[in-house]
């Protein structure tokens, strides 16, 4: 009876084994180390937490953005970066801290310089140099004489090279010299990849930038009015003064005509940077900026992240300028702290739950204390990740004997 038991077991063994051979059935433990393998490899593609970052001012970006994990799908950039215009938060990112060769997306700087440095009324006298410069030019004479709005308006429409450097002599007496300051404006605005050695973005081995830093510059650009309002312009035309003639220019951005919603701000194409766009789209009172670098199909790839921004993130107001957030109690009577500035923060539509603020004093309760005087951060979280810190400041002044002097006047 034992003997024969014994035998059916091995048999039901035996089939078992020929079931899992011929039939590719795995047992339990090769399912196991199967996730295993899979939470190893989901845990190496995991973004990685941003820098640290200031609000409403930004600092280094964020190696993947807050919305990464949902992002759009497939895009045909080599390096891409999404951004909120208004709250300066990175809403997607692909490679976007990847040092590039930026092409004529170059001039956006070129541009922002012209109008903060130089005087859109004065006139301009094409130089020699200026009149060489090759490929995408107004075809521009030495000694012609025209407005340095209209050749900014050249620069960035029709992508004039040659205006390029026309901008940069008049305005810096060099190009050499406005290269520097370009350089040196880049830095300001926080872009600490991006180095410039010309005007235009015509090849050069040490001219680089990435889409990160290339939509820090066009978010600064699109503050300036006419540089906002010379990119959203389909066709315009620009007026010479010597000779007395006006130039036709078609705008070399192809989104204005494809989406209804763009309004800015550049291309660029060179051999070694690919297609390039810097674009912009406001829809709805909201205005998103999308850079895409090495794309084949730049415009599908801005269109496809615009319309993913748009739908799949928003804007959350925290704050108005001057609202009291809470009171420092550190001192012996209670003194309100408030924000100098707005707070609004852009994060994916289904984490709202996961937005979070923290107080962090960073005053003890020594006195006197200074109307204005920064006495703590109000932190920013969305779940683990930080997305923010904006100074809390004292409403009014404190004594030494504890008493409430004056109140700060905000805005002063």
């Amino acid at each position: 009876m034992i003997s024969r038991t014994w035998t059916r077991a091995w048999c039901c063994v035996f089939l078992c084994i020929t079931c899992f051979a011929f039939c590719g059935v795995e047992p339990a433990y090769a399912s196991s180390s199967q996730a295993v393998k899979s939470i190893k490899s989901s845990k190496a593609a995991r973004p990685k937490q941003p820098a640290k970052r200031t609000n409403p001012t930004k600092s280094a970006a964020s190696e993947k953005s807050v919305a990464d994990q949902q992002g759009p799908g497939r895009i045909s950039a080599d390096a891409a970066v999404l951004m909120d215009v208004k709250t300066g938060d990175i809403l997607f990112g692909k490679q976007e801290n990847k040092r590039r060769p930026p092409a004529s997306t170059t001039k956006i700087m070129t541009a922002i310089l012209g109008f903060e440095l130089g005087n859109s009324d004065e006139v301009v006298t094409v130089s020699q140099k200026a009149a060489n410069v090759g490929e995408a030019t107004l075809h521009l004479d030495p000694g012609e004489k025209i407005n340095l709005y209209e050749l900014i308006t050249g620069a960035l429409v029709k992508s004039g090279n040659d205006a390029c450097v026309a901008i940069a002599e008049h305005v810096a007496g060099s190009e050499e010299r406005f290269v520097q300051l370009m350089n040196m404006k880049a830095l300001a605005l926080g872009a600490q990849n991006t180095h410039f050695g010309n005007t235009n973005g015509l090849p050069l081995k040490d001219h680089y930038s990435t889409a990160y830093d290339l939509a820090l510059m066009a978010r600064h650009g699109l503050s300036i009015p006419q540089f906002a309002s010379i990119t959203r312009q389909k066709e315009t035309e620009i007026h010479f003064l010597e000779p007395d003639v006006m130039m036709d220019l078609r705008n070399t951005n192809k989104l204005l005509w494809n989406y209804p919603y763009a309004d800015g701000v550049k291309t660029g194409t060179t051999t070694a940077a690919g297609k390039c766009l810097v674009a912009s789209a406001t829809k709805d009172g909201r205005q998103l900026l999308v850079v895409v670098l090495h794309a084949p199909d730049r415009f599908g790839d801005a269109k496809k992240l615009l319309e993913w921004g748009f739908n799949n993130t928003e804007i959350v107001h925290l704050a108005n300028a001057g609202q009291t957030i809470t009171e420092f109690t550190k001192s012996k009577d209670p003194v309100r702290v408030f924000t100098e500035a707005p707070v609004d923060v852009s994060i994916p539509k289904t984490e709202r739950l996961k937005l979070q603020t923290h107080i962090v004093w960073e005053k003890n309760g020594d006195l006197p204390l200074e109307a204005g005087e920064r006495l703590g951060r109000w932190e920013i979280w969305l779940g683990k990740q930080k997305l923010g810190t904006v100074p809390l400041l004292s409403e009014c002044d404190v004594a030494k004997n504890h008493s409430l002097l004056s109140f700060y006047s905000f805005g002063k």
